[in-house]
Order: structure tokens, then sequence, then C-alpha cells
């Protein structure tokens, strides 16, 4: 679903910067191509909000997800006890650089950072459910205490973690916006494409940054 009408953010409003860590920017080691241009935007809209909440991939080093933990190439699947894994190059080990923000990140008045995917047992995508579909991180929580009715999320990649986190976001009750010209997709073999239609059908408004900033 797109919307083309201005929005105006409110108290009960928030919103959530997925992933936007060194890893997943150039250079880094599950990198999408426009993982540092999106920053600006990012920071730019992250200003008009009273409540903003950051996500991070933050991976031990045997995580379930890194193909070197099965000795497998990058790219390819294993069946888990939770259904297909798609194997990723080692990215966001707690503790490396490359878990960290990327550092033209600028969000201080950011009131969370949500870390994820922290056991080695079991992805997480999205920050409301992990990938076994029963494990639930809390998040839907602090955000209905917090009376948040409304989330908009920007970040990487939009065919994972950001599009997993909508897809959460509704199924928990809130109103939920992507910020297309926010977000940055890794794109294998047209996941990009699927997840914007996944995301429509499901009734995630798509926009953009323009609708928050008039």
């Amino acid at each position: 679903m797109t919307s083309t009408r201005a929005l105006t953010p409110a108290a009960t409003d928030v919103l959530v910067v997925v992933d936007v860590q060194n890893d997943f920017c150039p250079g880094g080691s599950l990198a999408t191509d426009d993982g540092a241009a999106i920053v600006p935007t990012v920071n730019a809209l992250a200003r008009r909000f009273d409540n903003v909440v950051l996500t991070a991939d933050w991976h031990p080093h045997d995580h379930v997800s890194f193909a070197s933990t099965h000795g497998r190439e990058p790219f390819t699947s294993i069946d888990t006890p939770y259904g297909p894994q798609m194997l990723w190059p080692d990215h966001c080990v707690r503790g490396t650089a490359g878990a960290e923000f990327h550092p033209d990140l600028d969000v201080p008045h950011a009131q969370l950072v949500f870390r994820k995917g922290y056991l080695s047992e079991v992805d997480s995508y999205s920050a409301f459910v992990m990938q076994d579909g029963a494990t639930r991180t809390g998040l839907a929580g602090y955000l209905h205490e917090r009376g948040i009715r409304r989330i908009f999320a920007v970040g990487i990649a939009v065919d994972y973690c950001v599009g997993g986190l909508a897809l959460d976001a509704l199924a928990n009750g809130f109103e939920t916006y992507v910020i297309a010209d926010a977000v940055a997709s890794i794109d294998a073999e047209g996941t990009a494409v699927q997840t914007w239609a996944d995301l429509a059908a499901a009734g995630v408004h798509r926009i953009t940054a323009a609708d928050l900033m008039r």
C-alpha cells in the first residue's frame, strides 16, 4: 500500500532504525550498496520524531546463520529445527567494529538500542520475534507500554530485517509504515521486489521521506 499524504509524527509514533551497522554498509562483510547512502536521510527523519528506537544484530562468533559455523559457502541454505536458514558471511559479531553503528549515524535522542540475534542457535531478522516464530523479544511490550500506535521503519535491509519487522509490527497491532528512500536492500534474486509485494499485500504503508518532511 502506497501513501501520498503528508504525515506529521506524533507522540504515539516511533521511528525504528534497523541495523545501520558497519558490516551492512560498503566495506562491510555483508554490505548493501546503499547502506551508507541512506544515513543522511535517516538522520533527518529521526529529528522529526520524539521517539526513536535503534536495532542491531549482535551475533556470537558461532552463530547459526554463519556459513563458517557449518563449513559451508555463504548464500547457501541449511535446515534447522525452525526451518530453512540462509547462511551468511560472518557479520555483526558482538564487540567488533563491524557490529558498531555506521559512524555517520547521528541519533543521540534514541531511547532504546535493541540488540538481536544474540542466541547462537536461532537467527532473528525481526526485532519482535526470532526466526523460530515463537521466541518473543519483548519489543512489542515495550512499545505498547509506551503508548506507541504507529511504527515507521527505516534501515537495512528491507528484504530481511526491515521487512520482517514491518510484518511483525502489523501482527502486534501497530499501524506500520516503511520509508522507501530510507532503506537499503540485499536484493538477492529479486528478494526486495518480493518483499515490497508482501508488505503491500499485508497492509504496510509504503511512503517516502518527503511525506514526513513537508
